[in-house]
């Protein structure tokens, strides 16, 4: 929690975290683990959220730090995936 805006900024920079769209490549790896997801059995409760944040790791980042770790190794198989609970 930053009381400002520029404080987060600052923050991210520090650690040299980025902000980068979501690309058509990221785009069409969620839709692809959407369908196996379903085709699995996979109710509609999860969120599309979960879907493009794991297509974006695989697509536009080197690792994912994520406490939900055997959803995003399931369907993003070729993603780094980091638990913050086992550091």
């Amino acid at each position: 929690m930053f009381p400002e805006i520029g404080d987060a900024d600052s923050a991210l920079s520090t650690i040299g975290a980025r902000f980068s769209p979501l690309s058509q490549v990221a785009a069409g790896h969620a839709a692809q683990a959407w369908r196996a997801y379903r085709r699995r059995g996979g109710s509609r409760q999860r969120v599309i959220a979960d879907f493009l944040i794991g297509a974006h790791a695989i697509a536009q980042a080197d690792r994912l730090l994520t406490r939900d770790r055997g959803f995003y190794r399931s369907y993003f198989t070729a993603a780094t995936v980091l638990d913050p609970t086992s550091t």
